[in-house]
């Protein structure tokens, strides 16, 4: 069973919620009442649980190349960028919208400019970050141009990332979890 959760109407800071996971950080994965926290942490246990389609290579080569993509995203990219850090930019530092919206701007251009090199330069990229299968790679990457795309980021200069996104978007599974898809969560 899937549980929105409003993040710009605080639903995160709920007592409920908190009692789920005290950072008040979402997601959370209740399994049987073993709770997990952190997206990376999700993504390898429902790969393991449930390997069919795989989304992680065999190889343990590949799978640390697949790794190094998940954790760039989300620990270079979506810390930066997260709605707690733009709401703190804005209402505790008094930046304006638009200062707001160009310190996102540059940390995606900065981060977006390295992964495009990385996707690149490594040649395992296919229609995919990882050949021609979507990976968790692309989990991760997927949500962050959906905001960088919701920030009107130019991602003219990143060429693979908007193939691989575009792939990405004509699979059922990443359009089902599209922003646009879900009900009243953000």
């Amino acid at each position: 069973q899937n549980v929105s959760v409003h993040l710009r109407n605080k639903e995160q800071c709920n007592p409920e919620f908190l009692e789920l996971n005290p950072q008040g950080l979402v997601p959370v994965l209740d399994d049987d009442g073993r709770l997990f926290t952190q997206s990376l942490a999700i993504l390898e246990y429902l790969d393991v649980q449930y390997p069919e389609p795989a989304l992680m290579p065999t190889d343990e080569v590949d799978r640390a190349y697949v790794r190094s993509i998940m954790l760039q995203i989300a620990c270079d990219i979506h810390p930066l960028n997260n709605l707690r850090v733009l709401k703190y930019l804005e209402y505790n530092l008094d930046l304006d919208l638009q200062s707001r919206n160009d310190w996102y701007r540059h940390w995606i251009a900065v981060e977006f400019q390295a992964l495009e090199n990385k996707l690149t330069a490594e040649s395992k990229s296919g229609s995919f970050c990882y050949g021609d299968s979507p990976t968790l790679a692309d989990v991760c990457l997927i949500p962050q141009v959906a905001n960088a795309r919701r920030l009107d980021c130019d991602l003219s200069t990143y060429p693979t990332i908007v193939r691989i996104e575009e792939n990405c978007k004509k699979l059922a599974a990443f359009k089902k979890a599209a922003p646009e898809h879900q009900p009243d969560a953000e």
